[in-house]
């Protein structure tokens, strides 16, 4: 089976080693140039290792492309797999391939489609999620299901811990969606589209904590929008702060002070005083300084 992969980021990659591993590398990959690596914060090179293997490489920032296109159908794909593109592809790239073209999305569709879906999985408390393998349409993330995992989402599940269970499912997925196009048993299950839900597209900038929350929801952002994302971020004396892991302060309640300002240093981090009068302790950050904001700061967000 000729296979054509479409991809730049961590779950690109995944799928890549995946074909690789089964047996079914693609005959071409069709990837971002590396100037164009700032797109995605979880930019993932796979050009260089396609290129290592002797698969054909083609760059571009744009699917859609007369140039894209004539590259795409110099492969003479069977099926193209887009995995990890934010771009809506059209009907002259979906035409090409012989069987079709196949996408992933990382929510149980028909909900949840769109932008910025792991964390606006966790923002909204998500019991459960899926990764899903859905034959590409004119719409978005609408396409017949192929393949569905749904699995459960933990009460303290971080960006990274659900994006790596997606990628577990990837790496499981895409084989066996293979084996399936291959033996003519690939499904086309027609979405309920009135079950949709839809995601808004997601920037660094909503990251930054608003100290008037309550508790709670600042601990909620700070693990939904962190690694492989941008994080959540405050300021403090004019300076950028990024917080990347912090927990409940303990013993609650022990401060009294202005929502905002950093309470006290502890021997794991910095307390910070919230919206509701809880508190957070910081435990992982990152400043232009190195440093932790001094006692009594008031951070600006």
């Amino acid at each position: 089976m000729r296979i054509v992969l479409v991809g730049a980021v961590e779950s690109s990659n995944v799928a890549f080693n995946a074909l690789v591993k089964a047996g079914k590398p693609p005959v071409l990959v069709v990837t971002l140039p590396q100037d164009a690596a700032d797109r995605h914060s979880d930019f993932t090179d796979i050009g260089s290792p396609a290129a290592a293997i002797g698969s054909a490489v083609f760059r571009t920032t744009n699917t859609n492309a007369p140039e894209t296109i004539m590259a795409i159908e110099n492969a003479e794909p069977d099926v193209t797999f887009v995995i990890g593109w934010s771009q809506i592809c059209k009907a002259p790239f979906r035409a090409i391939a012989r069987i079709g073209s196949i996408g992933f999305h990382p929510a149980a569709l028909p909900r949840l489609r769109g932008r910025g879906v792991i964390p606006w999985t966790i923002l909204l408390g998500e019991k459960t999620a899926g990764s899903t393998l859905f034959w590409l349409d004119e719409g978005t993330d609408s396409g017949p299901v192929l393949l569905q995992k749904i699995f459960h989402v933990g009460e303290e599940e971080t960006a990274r811990s659900l994006y790596l269970k997606h990628m577990r499912n990837i790496e499981e997925m895409i084989p066996e969606a293979v084996h399936r196009l291959e033996t003519g048993d690939a499904p086309r299950i027609e979405q309920d589209h009135r079950q949709a839900s839809y995601c808004a597209k997601r920037t660094p900038e909503d990251g930054l904590i608003d100290w008037r929350m309550p508790a709670a929801q600042i601990l909620t952002l700070i693990r939904a929008v962190g690694d492989p994302y941008p994080g959540a971020y405050t300021s403090c004396n004019g300076l950028k702060l990024h917080i990347d892991t912090a927990a409940p302060a303990s013993p609650i309640p022990r401060y009294i002070g202005i929502t905002g300002q950093v309470q006290a240093h502890t021997p794991r981090g910095f307390v910070v005083m919230c919206g509701d009068g809880l508190c957070i302790e910081a435990h992982n950050w990152r400043s232009p300084s190195g440093k932790p904001p001094p006692v009594h700061s008031k951070l600006q967000g």
